[in-house]
């Protein structure tokens, strides 16, 4: 008898499609797109609203200038907020499937991916810091120290699109985000939109990282790997600053958690040399480097205890000959490559004073800034004092606090792997806290690593309530809408709004208004209808 002909089974890439199709069919799936769209509209309302180069022959050839004066600038901006408040519904929206595990993390991976790709042709979106990045790499092309000067000394198209307040400011960055902007500028020369769009592609593959990382994180940390990729990925504040607003944040975070995430996996010293290529970067990645010594002591205390129960006791070693072993084999790796990427890039030390630029930035996002305001405005009208020399004290006065409290996060979070991370995110929330200055994006530090542990319903409102106001408080341009009563309250509703929306799916109760008005006019049709 003839055998039977087996089936022929699905084809791979139409089971692709079919499942893609039943994605796109469900609420996660119409959340995506309605993301994609905001950021389709937040790319094409920034070319008049953004922070766009103060002279674009590109619009002008395109017959599109008009996008950025008068009542074409008040539409783009327009265009702006609302693709942002739609980015901001879809991942709400998206986090309530997440919280149902009604996504994959294979799929949240594809809608970070969705996201992103409009906001690859955007003008820097609510920052200018991509110019500085390009016009301090200039430097470096130019034969100048960008430690030692600012852009002010090699005058050109990219000095013009530096704010004001940088352009005399030396470099704050590590020698890898000068070598960026080296290469970047050797290759387009003056080209401001070629030199950006190279920019925010050589910061892409710390987004990679961190899509890589954080799943795994959450898995070692006890958290939910969609949420972590949900909160700290697909995030607006996330996407639309770092991506949008070009920022090195991107690529500094996504080594600080990669490097977290090899040492946890007990790869030690390779995660060492991640975290070091991150300080390379941007310097606060080097908060995680002094935890990082206490995992490694733990689970070598962990394998000497495994060790001594499957064999003949040893001489326990003492603590402090851990300590000085692991930190002295972390501090050598971490000056070898620190040192390497120096002498790579040609630089020396000089960013650690630059570091002091950041007080240039006067913002209520800091602690020492709010107290500040607090005491001019409750002492000024009867002592005359300014907010100048105030903050000069509350600043140091945090400063004092932050360095102590530092050290004592460090102390108490050494037990175990998980304090040790937890410890991170602690010291992390001191920093932007007391820092003398804070932006928006600065909050995406520790939101990477607060999303890979499991939290509470409560918690997670509280963090997207959060996110959603910084994500609200600037202005597409770059400005600061901190100062304007009308554009805090609204972002304050619109962040209860957004923190309310995780656990219901109507929280001003729009739908039960609708309803209640719809039987009122049935009844009213009913009693016009009835016979008398």
């Amino acid at each position: 008898m003839p055998s039977a002909t087996p089936a022929n089974p699905e084809h791979p890439s139409e089971s692709r499609w079919r499942t893609t199709r039943a994605f796109l069919r469900s609420d996660a799936g119409h959340a995506a797109v309605l993301g994609t769209l905001g950021a389709v509209l937040i790319t094409f309302g920034g070319f008049g609203s953004g922070a766009v180069r103060r002279r674009d022959p590109l619009l002008e050839a395109m017959y599109l200038s008009w996008l950025r004066f008068g009542h074409g600038f008040v539409l783009s901006t327009l265009i702006v907020w609302i693709g942002v408040l739609m980015m901001i519904a879809a991942w709400v929206r998206i986090g309530r499937n997440a919280r149902a595990q009604l996504i994959e993390v294979g799929e949240l991976r594809w809608v970070i991916a969705a996201w992103t790709v409009p906001l690859l042709a955007a003008v820097p979106m609510f920052s200018r810091d991509a110019y500085s990045y390009l016009a301090q790499g200039a430097l470096l092309r130019d034969g100048f120290d960008p430690y030692a000067v600012g852009p002010v000394v090699n005058p050109g198209i990219l000095l013009d699109n530096v704010s004001n307040v940088w352009t005399t400011t030396t470099a704050p960055y590590g020698p890898v985000s000068l070598l960026i902007g080296q290469g970047i500028t050797a290759v387009t020369g003056d080209n401001v939109i070629a030199g950006t769009m190279l920019m925010r592609i050589a910061m892409l593959p710390g987004l990679a990282l961190m899509m890589w990382a954080l799943p795994r994180l959450a898995r070692q940390l006890g958290g939910d790997p969609r949420i972590a990729l949900w909160l700290a990925v697909l995030n607006p504040l996330v996407l639309i600053h770092l991506v949008g607003g070009v920022h090195n944040e991107l690529l500094m975070v996504g080594l600080m958690v990669a490097g977290l995430t090899l040492a946890l996996d007990r790869k030690h010293l390779a995660g060492i040399a991640v975290i070091s290529l991150g300080v390379a970067v941007k310097a606060m990645a080097a908060v995680a480097l002094p935890f990082v010594i206490w995992i490694w002591m733990i689970h070598e205390n962990e394998r000497a205890q495994r060790s001594a129960q499957s064999s003949a006791p040893r001489p326990r070693r003492s603590q402090l000959t851990l300590f000085a072993r692991t930190a002295g084999t972390g501090a050598a790796v971490f000056v070898a490559m620190f040192a390497a990427c120096s002498l790579v890039a040609g630089v020396g030390l000089g960013w650690l004073t630059a570091l002091q630029g950041s007080a240039k930035i006067i913002n209520w996002l800091s602690v020492p800034t709010i107290l500040a305001h607090i005491v001019t405005v409750t002492t000024s009208w009867f002592t005359g004092l300014r907010l100048g020399p105030v903050l000069e004290v509350t600043r140091a006065i945090c400063a004092l606090v932050m360095i102590g409290a530092l050290a004592v996060v460090w102390w108490r979070f050494r037990r175990t792997p998980r304090q040790a991370v937890l410890g991170i995110l602690v010291a992390l929330v001191v920093i932007v806290a007391l820092s003398p200055a804070a932006l928006p994006w600065y909050y995406s530090w520790p939101l990477a690593i607060a999303a890979g542990f499991a939290m509470s319903t409560t918690t997670l409102m509280i963090l997207v309530g959060l996110s959603t106001w910084l994500m609200l408080v600037f202005n597409p341009d770059g400005s600061i809408g901190l100062y304007s009563l009308p554009h805090v309250l609204l972002a304050t509703f619109a962040a209860v709004v957004a923190a309310r929306s995780l656990v219901t799916v109507d929280p001003l109760r729009l739908r039960s208004v609708r309803t209640d008005t719809a039987k009122t006019q049935a009844d009213a049709t009913s009693l016009a209808t009835a016979p008398d």
